[in-house]
């Protein structure tokens, strides 16, 4: 990566709030939280997307507890109650979605099935943020200083 580029992946970061951190050749950038929580509508995606890949890189697992979110940082763990039966999990952002306007949430087949929303397909969730995640930066060339 171009100097350049590091300084204006830097800049941009620093401009959305994202707190910077340099060490051993590798930096990190952690996205601040819009808000403590969210209600809206969830769904879920299955056999279909399995073994594809997700929008952070992994192969997307059915059997995972994951989930895919707008804008929530990659990594970021959530806990989502069914706000129809008040089963809750824990799950993962691993990728973007839904596309569908009226959605907050894309859950992975394992998550609906601890929701017990797999029937319905849709359900009311409310989602807690417990740790934030965080975006790693490409590492930095050996002998390169930062801006």
């Amino acid at each position: 990566m171009s100097r350049l580029s590091l300084s204006l992946v830097l800049l941009t970061a620093l401009l959305l709030g994202y707190d910077i951190y340099i060490g051993a050749g590798e930096s990190v950038a952690s996205t601040p939280i819009p808000a403590p929580y969210q209600t809206g509508m969830a769904s879920w995606y299955g056999a279909g997307e399995q073994g594809k890949l997700t929008a952070d890189g992994e192969i997307y697992n059915r059997h995972a507890l994951t989930a895919a979110h707008r804008h929530l940082p990659f990594n970021t763990r959530i806990m989502v109650t069914n706000r129809e039966n008040g089963r809750s999990v824990e799950v993962r952002i691993n990728d973007r979605g839904p596309y569908s306007k009226n959605r907050v949430l894309d859950l992975s087949e394992a998550a609906a099935k601890a929701l017990d929303m797999k029937k319905s397909g849709v359900t009311p969730v409310e989602i807690e943020v417990i740790q934030r995640g965080s975006v790693k930066l490409p590492r930095a060339v050996p002998g390169s200083t930062l801006p």
